[in-house]
């Protein structure tokens, strides 16, 4: 069965935005920008670039220091931590020139956050950290998000959808359909296509790497050796790959992390391990989110 989420943690490293589309909540032309106080004195006032300002907009506010030292405007670091949160899926702010991380406290200051800001910020963080703590996913009814508390059933209850309908509305976990068949059942339920992690990584396809020399007989799909999240491999390019999930890249040949195999492999990026192939997976690595 499931419920709505209660529980708050933290997300692990994710990669920095320097390019995006233009967030929704910028300021039009007929909006009033936000700008800093030439006489607050908590402030260290800069001149120059605005380093937050990937898309050029041209934010007309005085630059102030972060505590990295990078200068911002209130409005460019708004938008850039609101990409993080909804491009990126984090729930940490990172600068996007160098690696350092700013507290709430510090983004809710300089960004001049207002109360309704600070509320959707908090709501985005609590989110995005409980997807990776938690098994959270979207119920394809609407799209609301619920926390699986059997393991070992597939087939969870919607509440909000179950309200609207009247009826127990019920959706698989593993294919994300509304649910068919008897529950509930821990291996898959009756819709089309529906087949465990376990069952694609046994099946699945061998994939040709057409650009990397010395690999047969590689699995199409991998578990990534981080999180456990199903991989694939179009064959293109070099032998390692990113997972869109944990954001860490590794090896599909060895699944050993890029840089553990690089380490072993120097500059193997087109060619065989010196491990070899690792063999077809019979369990799904969990994710010791830190």
């Amino acid at each position: 069965m499931g419920g709505k989420l209660s529980t708050k943690g933290k997300k692990k490293k994710q990669r920095k935005t320097k390019t995006a589309s233009a967030p929704n909540n910028s300021p039009t032309s007929d909006e009033e920008e936000k700008c800093y106080d030439p006489g607050d004195p908590t402030l260290q006032l800069v001149d120059g670039e605005d380093e937050m300002d990937f898309l050029c907009i041209g934010y007309k506010s005085r630059r102030a220091k972060m505590s990295c030292g990078h200068a911002v405007t209130p409005t460019s670091l708004t938008d850039h931590c609101r990409r993080l949160l909804d491009d990126e899926g984090v729930c940490r702010f990172e600068c996007g020139k160098c690696d350092a991380e700013w507290s709430f406290e510090e983004v809710s200051k300089m960004a001049l956050l207002t109360p309704e800001e600070v509320g959707e910020f908090e709501r985005k963080l609590f989110i995005n950290a409980a997807r990776d703590l938690l098994d959270v996913k979207e119920c394809p009814g609407c799209k609301s998000r619920a926390v699986r508390t059997d393991l070992n059933d597939l087939s969870v209850e919607c509440t909000e959808c179950s309200a609207r309908e009247g009826a127990t509305y019920m959706f698989c976990w593993q294919c994300l359909k509304k649910w068919k068949g008897p529950a509930p059942r821990s291996d898959h339920c009756d819709n089309d296509g529906c087949q465990s992690p376990l069952e694609i990584l046994k099946n699945c396809d061998d994939v040709v790497l057409s650009s990397v020399t010395g690999v047969t007989g590689c699995p199409s799909t991998r578990a990534c050796p981080t999180c456990g999240m199903l991989v694939v491999h179009d064959g293109t390019k070099c032998k390692n790959i990113g997972c869109t999930q944990c954001k860490v890249e590794f090896c599909f040949v060895c699944l050993k992390t890029t840089t553990e195999c690089l380490k072993l492999n120097p500059q193997s990026w087109y060619r065989v391990c010196s491990t070899g192939i690792a063999p077809r997976q019979t369990s799904i690595p969990v994710w010791q989110s830190r």
